[in-house]
């Protein structure tokens, strides 16, 4: 991500500090909770972080892959296996630099036992309900807990008791001592132990006590000698704990807390409650449906590294928070995949076509571009035989004057093809069209229609001897509202029924008869398709999926 031309606000501190030599470097992390997948909020802090360390690697600058977990309920390996291949999709490395909190567990504990025998945390045994209650309310202070003035050596004896298991969740926290009175709620004598009897996913059973994030999260920071942190805005009435952590704990270094705004999307839900909750009561079909703002999702549906990146770039770094439309991502995607895949013919609704004065076995084959946006990209040749189908929409038995397809009267070229010419069609018992006889002109391929003949469009096309059969996925937005959070009814009530269409016996040319899983390109006329990482199998099933349409349809 190059920044030469500009810096925000982050980059332009970063420079100073160098400048003006008090940090030889920039030493960043990215520091995601293992507690579910990345999504596309996440990107914006993991592009920015590693960003950094890319720009200024000439100094020596890096940046951490570091899981903060500190949470054994909702941690699992498969978050962190999944988090590690999101990074190295969207193009960074992190190389020896991958780090655990939990491997600081002894550290962090070592400094919860420095604040108590300097005086400045202690063993609280009210109820949550109690200390709840006397932490106060914005503008009212709070009340010291009757626990708060207990002698550091009994501290000392409780807290090494819940360590070893002695006390039952809920039974204790260790807080530190700070103000009660604070008009910073988070300086109220905040937790920063507290007591549970779960497996670690990483440290297994030897602990009965975690740190709080706000706890843990500055001495992670310290311990790893980190320059810069930084974290999204929420955590800006934070910043005094963090400060304040760091400063009264024996640690190595004092980094510097720095807040921007977070990336919101419309049409979207970032909360990993709320992504959870959708995959837990099966609204999608788990963490990689391609609706949802996942970056597995995000990766299956077809989306590139480099259109999330262009896209977060271009977004750039603010402390203003704001709604980006979806609409905006989707452009960078079609930008990119415009640029880049090939062009394929691919009949989705097939409607058959029979060549009056086409001999049956004959076969032709049809030269047709790969990309016209990349000289490089060559040519194909594509069988045209006495049968072919069309869109069904490419036809109509009464069609409006500027209507330029296929419909009685009127004639229409196939793609790298002949011009064909209307004579009369089939229905079936309940009126619908079943079959469109035409008649093809000779010599057009490459040239203006004859005099007489009116061609104005081309449309695409699939061979009826060598097509191959398809299932195609059409994804949209998962809510019809573009602030779910906010719908009356919470944001289940605005669920797109339309979100996907599963559409059976499409047509597709005959090369894309054995493409792999993950494989890109734009069906013509129709949109961005990429064969599903997951159900396709080459050869065997094949299984599309619909990136984007060709054009925004929600504007």
């Amino acid at each position: 991500m190059s920044k030469e031309n500009s810096k925000d606000f982050i980059r332009t501190i970063i420079a100073e500090d160098i400048a003006n030599g008090k940090h030889e470097t920039s030493i960043t992390r990215f520091p995601p909770e293992p507690n579910g997948f990345l999504h596309i909020g996440h990107a914006k802090a993991l592009c920015l972080n590693f960003g950094l360390a890319q720009e200024n690697a000439g100094s020596g600058a890096r940046c951490h892959l570091r899981f903060d977990d500190t949470n054994p309920v909702k941690e699992d390996t498969k978050y962190v296996e999944s988090i590690q291949k999101d990074v190295k999709w969207l193009g960074f490395e992190y190389g020896e630099n991958l780090f655990f909190a939990s491997n600081y567990f002894e550290y962090f504990y070592d400094c919860a036992v420095h604040l108590i025998k300097s005086g400045l945390a202690y063993v609280d045994k009210q109820t949550p309900e109690e200390m709840r209650e006397g932490r106060g309310k914005v503008g009212i202070p709070g009340k010291n807990s009757p626990f708060r003035e207990t002698a550091v050596e009994e501290n000392l004896e409780l807290f090494a008791q819940m360590r070893n298991g002695d006390i039952g969740e809920g039974e204790a926290v260790l807080r530190a001592k700070i103000d009660m009175e604070s008009p910073n709620m988070n300086m109220r004598d905040p937790a920063i132990y507290r007591v549970l009897h779960s497996h670690h996913h990483n440290t297994g059973d030897a602990w009965k006590i975690y740190p709080m994030y706000d706890f843990a999260h500055p001495l992670e920071d310290a311990k790893e000698m980190i320059t810069h942190s930084l974290c999204s805005l929420e955590f800006e009435d934070h910043r005094p704990l963090y400060n304040w952590v760091v400063e009264n704990c024996p640690t190595p270094a004092k980094p510097r807390q720095i807040e921007f705004s977070r990336l919101n999307i419309s049409y979207t839900v970032m909360s990993k409650r709320k992504l959870l909750q959708l995959v837990e009561d099966g609204i999608v079909n788990g963490w990689d449906d391609p609706r949802m703002p996942t970056l597995s999702g995000m990766r299956r549906r077809g989306y590139t590294p480099e259109a999330i990146r262009s896209f977060i770039e271009k977004g750039g770094v603010t402390k203003v928070n704001s709604v980006t439309d979806f609409s905006v991502l989707e452009a960078e995607v079609r930008n990119d995949l415009n640029k880049t895949v090939d062009r394929r013919m691919a009949v989705i609704e097939p409607l058959k076509v029979v060549i009056s004065n086409w001999d049956e076995d004959r076969v032709e084959h049809m030269i047709c571009n790969n990309n016209p946006e990349d000289a490089t990209a060559g040519t194909r040749e594509v069988p045209l035989g006495k049968a072919f189908y069309i869109e069904r929409d490419d036809f109509m038995e009464d069609p409006p004057k500027k209507y330029f397809r296929l419909g009685p009267e009127r004639a229409v070229r196939l793609r790298g093809g002949y011009i064909i010419k209307y004579l009369s069609h089939s229905l079936d018992a309940d009126g619908n069209v079943t079959e469109v006889q035409v008649e093809y002109i000779p010599d057009t391929i490459g040239q203006n229609a004859p005099e007489g003949i009116k061609c104005k469009a081309a449309i695409h096309w699939v061979s009826a001897a060598h097509a191959v059969d398809a299932e195609v996925r059409v994804y949209d937005r998962l809510f019809s509202e573009a602030n779910p959070d906010a719908a009356e009814g919470g944001f289940l009530t605005c669920l797109n029924e339309d979100s996907l269409a599963v559409i059976n016996g499409a047509k597709l040319e005959p090369i894309l008869g054995n493409v792999e899983p993950g494989y890109r390109c734009q069906f013509e006329r129709v949109g961005y398709f990429c064969t599903d990482s997951e159900d396709h199998v080459a050869g065997e099933k094949n299984v599309f999926i619909r990136t984007a349409a060709l054009r925004d349809s929600w504007k």
